[in-house]
């Protein structure tokens, strides 16, 4: 077994990806026409409403962190250079071009403890923000590496087709869950790696290990970020308690659940055959016979199974210097021990 990893290593390399890419990201949104600009800026913390700025409230920037870091395993001090950076940033518009059309589609009303950009500006805005967030992401990186996240983006929206369908259906398989989930969470965490590789021209079977430790890393994200839209605290998540069940979402744990032959599955199964929101009293109780199906243990599971698959991809790269894979190492810690 590998030794623990120093405390807060993941932290400390995440803070290095906000001050080296955050810059790049606010240049290339003030690139931007107008309200076009307000509403990005909004959606990213920097700003409020009437465009005034506030203290920064962002996301982690989990995916650039990725992106340097897998350049720094291959690269060494090459993690500064443009390409690298713009890399990172473009992985990050990208990310956040996703979010401002999920929050519009899944009609969420809060991101990070505020209200998010379609609730303020109106949907049809917040979705063309998110349309010129993708045009930075491609402007920022050129040849094989806008070819590999325009490819993505595709994957990305097929996953997105896929939940929104399963939805509608009560026959949705577990497999077909996981698979779902590869596309739309795995995808562009394997992306965001390979492109780090690719920004310091690691050879092919490298930037393929990359990718596919990413994928790993995505499945293990979604996994925990779906135990969260359950059991997560909502002072930490900033989502209302149970807000993935009452909105009956086919999260991985409650397709597991569903799947699962006892007693509890089946109250499940009931409950979700209601259609419509829960109330609190059926949130806690949908709460409860997941659990009880065994959804949250094969959930927590699965998800250490998932970083232990990436490890195994990283340590067949050709081309990554061992040693240096600790930031890498890192943040997959840090994404099973997460709290929102």
């Amino acid at each position: 077994m590998a030794a623990p990893l120093p405390k807060g290593l993941a932290e400390a390399a995440l803070h290095r990806t906000r001050d080296a890419v955050e810059p790049v990201l606010r240049a290339a949104i003030d690139t931007l026409p107008g309200r076009l600009r307000t509403i990005a800026a909004y959606h990213f913390g920097w700003e409020d409403a009437e465009g005034a700025a506030v203290d920064g409230i962002g996301g982690k920037l989990l995916r650039p962190g990725l992106v340097l870091a897998a350049a720094a395993a291959v690269g060494g001090e090459k993690v500064a250079d443009s390409p690298v950076l713009a890399a990172a940033a473009a992985v990050e518009l990208a990310h956040n071009f996703t979010l401002l059309h999920d929050d519009v589609i899944d009609r969420d009303q809060t991101r990070r403890h505020r209200p998010t950009a379609w609730t303020v500006f109106g949907a049809e805005n917040a979705i063309l923000a998110g349309d010129a967030m993708l045009a930075l992401a491609l402007r920022l990186v050129g040849g094989e590496a806008a070819s590999r996240l325009a490819e993505c983006v595709i994957e990305i929206c097929d996953g997105q087709y896929e939940d929104c369908a399963f939805e509608l259906r009560d026959d949705v398989t577990l497999d077909e869950c996981l698979a779902m989930a590869g596309k739309k969470t795995g995808a562009l965490l394997g992306c965001a790696c390979a492109l780090g590789g690719l920004a310091v021209r690691a050879d092919p079977l490298t930037v393929a290990a990359l990718d596919l430790f990413g994928r790993e890393l995505g499945m293990a994200f979604q996994l925990t970020d779906d135990l969260l839209g359950i059991w997560g605290d909502p002072a930490v998540t900033g989502k209302p308690v149970g807000a993935d069940l009452s909105a009956r979402k086919k999260s991985l744990p409650v397709v597991a659940a569903l799947s699962a032959r006892s007693a509890a599955a089946g109250e499940l199964a009931r409950l979700y055959a209601l259609g419509r929101d829960f109330t609190e009293h059926e949130v806690r109780r949908a709460t409860d016979a997941v659990e009880r199906a065994g959804g949250r243990a094969w959930a927590a599971t699965e998800a250490t199974a998932r970083i232990a698959k990436a490890h195994a991809h990283l340590r067949r790269a050709p081309s990554i210097e061992q040693t240096a894979v600790h930031d890498l190492h890192a943040i997959a810690e840090l994404i099973t021990r997460r709290s929102k």
